[in-house]
């Protein structure tokens, strides 16, 4: 690993300055769970890092306006243990207490996580099914709303500029008719990366489906959404017909690779079953 610079800028205004004066590649970090792991492997060669964790206007839980926001240097501890979240969206609560182990939840931001942009980010499957929203800020003062489903371009390529930062994540609180779940599969019972992640919300009117968000971790270049299993669930009645049909749909919908955790295949098949189980635990209100 060659030499590398740190500093610990007081505000934005400093982090900004930072990344200007520096020609080679300079690195937002905070928590650096993903940071140095991929720095060991050589896979990212920093020139810079700006650490940003010290900046407590970044951390924050609070509801306004009937949304949710939650700043960019919140940890994943801190969203698992959080009362609105649980009470509010517990899939967010069930993805962000199987993150990891306890050290990196502690450590990890959920502005990192999405950042990151690995195709199984924990927090990227359930911050889709409730359509988050990205808030950004450069230099300059220029700030962006980024739709989550937006954001992700490729394997640890996200649309935002150097010299850009991820300040808050926002999303509207979701309607009393809403029922969600969420579903992990990794090799091990825990601190596992995901094998296959899925994340849903329905909006149910009886048992006819108004609304239908369906997104997916680990297979797929990014974290992506099914759009064509949503199209196919809303104005529907959900029965074991349209679950069955749609768990069909959901694995055309995918591009799965074979690595070290799961082949293809495997990830084709595993989705399929998960879907179908993940909108049964919705209908019947586990949250799970």
């Amino acid at each position: 690993m060659s030499e590398i610079k740190y500093v610990t800028p007081k505000n934005l205004e400093e982090a900004f300055k930072a990344v200007e004066k520096t020609k080679g590649l300079a690195k937002f970090v905070a928590g650096c769970t993903n940071v140095i792991p991929s720095m060991r492997a050589e896979k990212i060669s920093p020139e810079l890092l700006i650490d940003l964790s010290s900046f407590e206007e970044l951390k924050y839980i609070r509801e306004e306006s009937g949304a949710i926001a939650i700043g960019a240097l919140t940890t994943i501890s801190e969203i698992a243990a959080s009362e609105i979240i649980r009470k509010q969206i517990p899939i967010l609560y069930y993805a962000a207490s199987s993150l990891g182990n306890p050290l990196t939840r502690n450590r990890a931001t959920v502005g990192g996580n999405l950042a990151d942009a690995s195709p199984a980010a924990d927090m990227a499957p359930p911050l889709l099914a409730i359509e988050a929203s990205v808030h950004t800020k450069c230099g300059g003062g220029k700030k962006r709303k980024i739709s989550l489903e937006k954001f992700f371009l490729g394997p640890n390529k996200t649309v935002l500029a150097k010299d850009e930062i991820i300040t808050q994540i926002s999303f509207l609180k979701p309607k009393d008719s809403a029922k969600g779940s969420y579903i992990k599969l990794g090799l091990r019972n825990s601190m596992a990366i995901s094998v296959v992640s899925i994340a849903v919300m329905l909006e149910m009117k009886g048992k006819v489906c108004q609304k239908a968000r369906i997104a997916l971790g680990a297979v797929a270049p990014i974290p992506i959404r099914a759009y064509r299993v949503e199209k196919n669930l809303e104005g529907k009645e959900i029965n074991k017909e349209i679950i069955q049909e749609c768990s069909a749909i959901v694995k055309e919908e995918i591009s799965p690779i074979s690595d070290i955790r799961a082949s293809a295949e495997y990830r084709e098949l595993a989705t399929s079953v998960l879907f179908r189980r993940a909108i049964q635990e919705a209908l019947e209100g586990e949250g799970k």
